[in-house]
């Protein structure tokens, strides 16, 4: 659903651009472009930090080795992000890039992180004693 046209960079700007120019109404247009950019590229990273954290859910088992999950995790993440990237290609108004995979699979491997330090307990859903 998010690879289709309507989250397409000219449509996100429809509703971005005018919220950016009423917090920094001076600002050059080529700084609301970057923002708007950055807004995009860290929602990429925000959808697969939040892929990731579902997957491992998923796919752990309890007494079962957490880095067995991650790196299967990690694998179906990076193996959606081609994907999804490719999808773009074929949407009118949409581009896939490489670029955007590496940004999906850094967000991936961020929320595994997040996950791995706040300790969630797999059986449970609880923070596991450090």
């Amino acid at each position: 659903m998010l690879s289709g046209e309507e989250f397409g960079a000219a449509h996100t700007a429809s509703f971005l651009y005018p919220v950016i120019r009423f917090l920094l109404p001076a600002a050059p247009t080529t700084t609301v472009d970057a923002i708007h950019r950055a807004i995009r590229k860290l929602a990429h990273l925000t959808e697969y930090a939040v892929l990731a954290l579902l997957v491992w859910r998923a796919l752990s088992v309890p007494g079962q080795r957490a880095r067995r999950a991650a790196l299967l995790t990690l694998t179906i993440c990076f193996a959606y992000a081609v994907l999804d990237e490719t999808h773009q290609v074929l949407v009118p108004g949409r581009t896939g890039s490489p670029i955007d995979v590496a940004i999906d699979t850094l967000g991936a491997a961020l929320g595994l992180c997040i996950r791995s330090s706040v300790g969630l307990d797999v059986s449970a859903g609880r923070r596991s004693p450090a």
